[in-house]
């Protein structure tokens, strides 16, 4: 386990699939990130798919590939390149392991650095083979909701920015495993952009949003002072999600680079929708910020 820290905050990241296990606020004693036999995962990395692949699998120049859920870097080791004591930077190349779900040679680098309003994620993809690559990436963390257990989950809203967007939402069918349907329909979003939080909402799972214009995400509650706040420039989808059936006291806002399948449909990588793909020898790096009060 590797920490870091400041006046502020402390972080601790697991190597192994490089995921933020806690992020504490140091002067009132509480924790941001969710803990708990619930859901017993934190904030995952998702890499090289987003959720499921249509019969977690896909095709690669004619060749059916596993893929588990959310791609396999959560089960993966990460290699510590650095930790200055508030940055840390930790770095995952193919293997013997990886090479079986995703034929290609990659290095994933990513940054977790603290500064005195929150935490900063930076993933830098590098395609090191001689073919071209195609990949998702995605970042999953799970929030306490209520924070600091101040209200109720119900009592918390989220709010888009800029207000007044017109945001859709792509819609979700259970196979019973939810996967896009391949619609897209309107955010049922007071003024376009503002939610008020309820369990029922997450009946069908989970909730994408395309970012239309979406600069950042603010999760809030008049019943705390204290909020979260994403910023999305790097990312073309958001997604919601809490465990459905629970009534959890978590939310989990989750900046996607990709999507998953639609359900019937087993894709080929090189076609695969909202992917990225890099040729030989380039690289392709997304930042995201948690602003924290």
């Amino acid at each position: 386990m590797q920490i870091i820290e400041n006046d502020q905050f402390k972080a601790e990241i697991d190597e192994h699939g490089a995921q933020l296990t806690h992020l504490f606020n140091k002067s009132e004693g509480f924790d941001y990130i969710w803990n708990d036999d619930l859901w017993p995962k934190h904030a995952p990395v998702l890499f090289p798919a987003i959720g499921r692949s249509e019969k977690d699998a896909y095709f690669y120049n004619g060749q059916e590939y596993k893929m588990p859920q959310h791609g396999f870097v959560a089960d993966q080791d990460f290699k510590v390149e650095k930790n200055t004591g508030n940055c840390l930077i930790l770095s995952l190349t193919d293997n013997e392991i990886t090479r079986k779900y995703y034929p290609f040679a990659f290095k994933l680098t990513i940054m977790f650095s603290l500064n005195l309003t929150g935490i900063t994620f930076k993933f830098n993809v590098e395609n090191i083979d001689n073919k071209d690559l195609s990949f998702s990436l995605g970042s999953h963390p799970a929030f306490n909701v209520p924070i600091n257990g101040e209200g109720t989950f119900d009592d918390y809203q989220i709010d888009f920015e800029p207000s007044g967007l017109t945001l859709k939402q792509f819609e979700i069918v259970k196979t019973p495993n939810p996967y896009r349907d391949g619609k897209i329909i309107k955010l049922n979003a007071a003024n376009g952009s503002h939610i008020n939080l309820n369990h029922e909402m997450f009946e069908n799972g989970l909730i994408i949003i395309e970012n239309d214009g979406i600069q950042g995400v603010l999760l809030s509650s008049s019943k705390t002072k204290h909020s979260i706040h994403l910023s999305l420039d790097d990312f073309r989808y958001v997604c919601l999600w809490t465990k459905e059936g629970a009534n959890a006291p978590f939310l989990c806002i989750e900046p996607f680079a990709g999507l998953p399948d639609i359900a019937g449909h087993e894709v080929e990588l090189m076609d695969k929708e909202a992917n990225t793909q890099l040729q030989p020898g380039q690289k392709k790096t997304f930042e995201y910020m948690i602003t924290l009060r």
